[in-house]
């Protein structure tokens, strides 16, 4: 054990210390631009060993947006009094590692010229720093999303219904079908990322007008296994009730015989879903929908989704055909 007192540390007990903490000494010759460094700088630096190296060689490992940054830095330190500290990228090969540089600034912390510091991988550290960013970035985007979608489906329901308390059942019933798409999201078998399956997520949004009496059993999912990420969860959410509720109100989910079959299928890089209605009321044919729910739903697929929906007004029922970018629907 070393002694309470570090004026009689070994040389060899520091080197533990050092070496046990991560540390990289360096020393820098303001005169002539001369780095010197210990055996682990040339490993983090990813240079060949030599006994000196000019700080232009090392600028070379210094990503192309510090370099300037870095260089001025360096140069400043001999008017800052007291400790300072440079954080920098340097690449090495294909990957980026962030380099802490910390020492004693103003000319008298310099000794022969030289003036002394230390290096730090702080990799861990930033990328840590950059995953909190991405994730309050990523929060605020979809509570803006989900603000969006409810206010979406507030102007929907106002506009399919009569009275206050239809109004507050239907939207109820809606932003429940959202949370209830939210709760499927969950990580998956085989490294697919946070995702719920298609067919899980399908059938849970369409249970409430399957167990409505005399409609159950006559919603059939039939659909490739496949993830489906939070992101496009919440726009499918939105695209199958709107499909459903007009199906209850004039569709084959309005009738007693009527059936619902969803289908999917891979098609090159799209998803391709088919929503096919038999047995409701004859349907009547029109170039494409012009309610704001049909509006809402093309926009969230095109924009959201990469992809597109079409309507057949088929004298058996209608057919409705979404196509998906599959690299969108993981989102």
């Amino acid at each position: 054990m070393p002694s309470t007192n570090p004026n009689s540390w070994s040389a060899t007990a520091l080197r533990r210390a050092i070496g046990a903490a991560g540390v990289t000494l360096w020393s820098w010759n303001v005169e002539t631009d001369a780095f010197a460094m210990d055996e682990r700088g040339f490993e983090l630096w990813d240079v060949e060993h030599a006994d000196s190296v000019k700080f232009e060689d090392l600028s070379a490992r210094i990503h192309p947006a510090d370099r300037d940054r870095v260089r001025a830095a360096f140069t400043a330190t001999r008017a800052i009094v007291g400790a300072y500290e440079i954080d920098f990228r340097l690449i090495i090969g294909e990957d980026i590692r962030w380099v802490s540089a910390r020492g004693i600034g103003d000319d008298s912390g310099l000794h022969d010229q030289l003036a002394y510091g230390i290096f730090l991988d702080v990799t861990g550290r930033k990328q840590a720093e950059e995953g909190h960013e991405l994730l309050a970035g990523e929060m605020s985007h979809r509570v803006k999303n989900l603000l969006a979608i409810a206010s979406g489906l507030t102007q929907i329901s106002s506009r399919s219904t009569t009275t206050a308390k239809e109004m507050a059942v239907e939207l109820t019933a809606r932003l429940s079908s959202l949370g209830r798409a939210h709760d499927l999201v969950r990580p998956l078998p085989g490294h697919q990322g946070q995702a719920a399956l298609l067919g899980d997520l399908l059938s849970v949004l369409l249970s409430p007008y399957e167990d409505m009496g005399a409609f159950s059993g006559r919603i059939r999912v039939a659909v490739p296994r496949m993830g489906v990420g939070e992101g496009a969860a919440t726009t499918l959410a939105l695209v199958i009730h709107e499909l459903a509720t007009n199906s209850l109100k004039y569709g084959a989910l309005s009738a007693e015989a009527g059936t619902l079959d969803i289908s999917g299928s891979n098609e090159g890089d799209d998803i391709k879903i088919v929503w096919t209605e038999r047995g409701g009321p004859a349907v009547e044919a029109v170039e494409r929908p012009k309610g704001y729910g049909s509006r809402l739903v093309e926009r969230s697929v095109s924009g959201q989704l990469a992809g597109s929906i079409e309507y057949d007004w088929s004298e058996g029922g209608l057919i409705v055909t979404l196509r998906i970018r599959a690299s969108k629907l993981a989102n």
